[in-house]
């Protein structure tokens, strides 16, 4: 059975959709059957692995319309990566489901039907702590959360372990912090090398060994629709996220 993966963070702009997307190419390059669920009304991670933002996508599915399956797509690169396509539609879905029974356990519910096809389920979340990452936080078995190396970068972190927490209690026993994502890091910065510290003073062990540097690369890959292993292999981003990824199996 899968492990499912949320990588969540209620702040915008600290790297999650990029993580997304690479993690979910490199533990594809590594062999392992995955799929990503766009699960942002954005439809940030599907645009940026190089597919339509059509429908059907993740929001038919959550709503009973079609079955997850169906709406599936294959990377057009990656054959090992598999892709649950969302776009504005699904941000209709908090709305809507607010007098659904069991709300909580849509997304679960879904990937039910798929998570004996894959080794690893990515799922990428809305910069918020609404009904969707709920569903998020509740389907899945690990967590990943990324922090900018900027100011303010623990402001409302103590707000998402509270939700994380709560959820653990009451609707995902299961749920599991696998670690915390240092992102946008610039060594010619003291502020980087600080938050750097702090963070791990806070989360201690809970803290990948790998970086992920700011990077104009890995910037511009999901314009072209790209990983950054497709649109520049030789880059430290993508060094930086084959290294997250044996680090992801290991744990």
């Amino acid at each position: 059975m899968a492990r499912i993966i949320t990588i969540v963070n209620q702040k915008g702009g600290v790297g999650k959709t990029t993580t997304t997307i690479n993690l979910a190419s490199a533990l594809a390059i590594f062999e392992k059957k995955t799929l990503l669920i766009d699960f942002d009304p954005q439809g940030n991670s599907s645009s940026g692995i190089g597919l339509e933002k059509s429908n059907p996508n993740v929001y038919e599915a959550l709503i009973g319309k079609a079955e997850l399956v169906e709406i599936i797509k294959t990377s057009p690169i990656l054959k090992q990566l598999d892709v649950a396509t969302s776009n504005v539609d699904l941000s209709g879905a908090e709305i809507e489901l607010v007098k659904e029974y069991s709300r909580e356990y849509k997304l679960k519910t879904i990937l039910e039907s798929v998570q004996a096809d894959y080794d690893y389920i990515l799922i990428d979340c809305p910069p918020s702590l609404g009904l969707l990452t709920v569903n998020a936080l509740t389907a899945c078995t690990d967590v990943i959360i990324p922090i900018q190396c900027e100011y303010y970068a623990l402001e409302g972190v103590s707000q998402l372990l509270t939700t994380i927490r709560l959820i653990k209690n009451g609707l995902n026993p299961d749920l599991n912090i696998m670690g915390v994502l240092l992102t946008l890091y610039d060594r010619r910065l003291n502020l980087s090398r600080q938050v750097a510290k702090e963070v791990r003073r806070y989360f201690q062990e809970q803290v990948f060994n790998t970086i992920i540097h700011r990077s104009v690369k890995l910037s511009e890959a999901p314009s072209f629709g790209k990983s950054i292993f497709h649109y520049d292999i030789k880059s430290p981003g993508s060094i930086s996220y084959l290294e997250l990824a044996k680090e992801v199996m290991a744990r």
